[in-house]
């Protein structure tokens, strides 16, 4: 294990006022906090929520806290069509994209609790949504020298070491792991939530199917970067740690302030120093950024 210090040193920007973000479920939270972050080191930003009024009212509060350069789309991740839709206006508007962030995900459970409510919407929002956006996302990717980059907003909760399944984990640990490998994976999952199998087939003890959720993610990525290396299109995760926001009942160690300074400083890496289909994970004590 090796590790990057955070705070980082300073680095040459590279990035400029036509360098171009996305972030999905930035309404509020994480999300918000990293839009805000990018702007204030000079970036244009897309500040993406399923709900018009909530991303529409995010983006006037940073405008009248002097941004200029953020915009808003509604995009809702897990409906195709509101995919293709926001890809659209995302290519007549600004034509090349070279930061995504997906933030966008959901959870029901509270803290402590384990229960399996909506385990097809977490898995269509958490992965298929991050996945479908930016496979679509891809053709408009700037293949600069400063590389392009992909950060997907995962959790230590995927960690392989989570699942109790050893033929599931050597499938997922494989080098030679295939998209078709990791959907099926999900789908053999959710038939044993339908089956009330799943505590039995060694699947996470916590937060089970959002677990699993972020078990794809973190793989697809490293399918993703495989698929991408030597292309100029940086693609790694995520995990802020137990960050007080809405989905953790306002509890946690640190501040979505906190977690997003630290995402803002990842996609901006200067190019010698980016890596790519890599775990990075916030250690709320020491501040530490882990390359598991």
């Amino acid at each position: 294990m090796d590790h990057l210090i955070y705070p980082f040193p300073p680095a040459p920007r590279w990035w400029s006022e036509q360098t171009t973000a996305v972030v999905t479920g930035a309404n509020k939270g994480i999300g918000f906090e990293v839009v805000k972050k990018l702007l204030e080191l000079g970036l244009t930003v897309v500040l993406t929520a399923r709900n018009a009024e909530n991303g529409s009212l995010a983006v006037d509060s940073l405008c009248r806290a002097g941004f200029q350069n953020v915009h808003f789309c509604c995009l809702d991740v897990s409906d195709p069509s509101s995919i293709a839709a926001f890809v659209s206006w995302f290519r007549h508007n600004f034509g090349v994209l070279d930061i995504l962030v997906n933030n966008a995900a959901v959870s029901f459970n509270a803290v402590g609790e384990n229960l399996i409510k909506e385990p097809e919407t977490i898995i269509k929002t958490n992965f298929y949504g991050a996945k479908l956006l930016t496979e679509a996302l891809l053709p408009v990717f700037r293949r600069s020298v400063s590389v392009s980059r992909i950060l997907n907003i995962s959790s230590r909760l995927g960690a392989l070491n989570k699942l109790r399944n050893p033929i599931v984990r050597q499938t997922l640990e494989s080098e030679e792991l295939t998209d078709e490998q990791i959907d099926a994976t999900v789908t053999q999952f959710l038939e044993d939530v339908s089956s009330g199998t799943w505590e039995k087939q060694g699947w996470p003890e916590n937060w089970s199917d959002y677990a699993v959720s972020k078990m794809a993610l973190n793989a697809y990525s490293r399918v993703l970067a495989r698929r991408y290396d030597g292309k100029k299109l940086s693609v790694n995760c995520f995990c802020p740690g137990f960050t007080r926001t809405s989905m953790t009942g306002g509890q946690g160690t640190h501040t979505a302030e906190d977690a997003a300074a630290t995402i803002a400083r990842l996609v901006l890496l200067p190019r010698e120093k980016l890596t790519s289909g890599k775990f990075f994970m916030f250690l709320e004590h020491k501040k530490i950024i882990s390359r598991l």
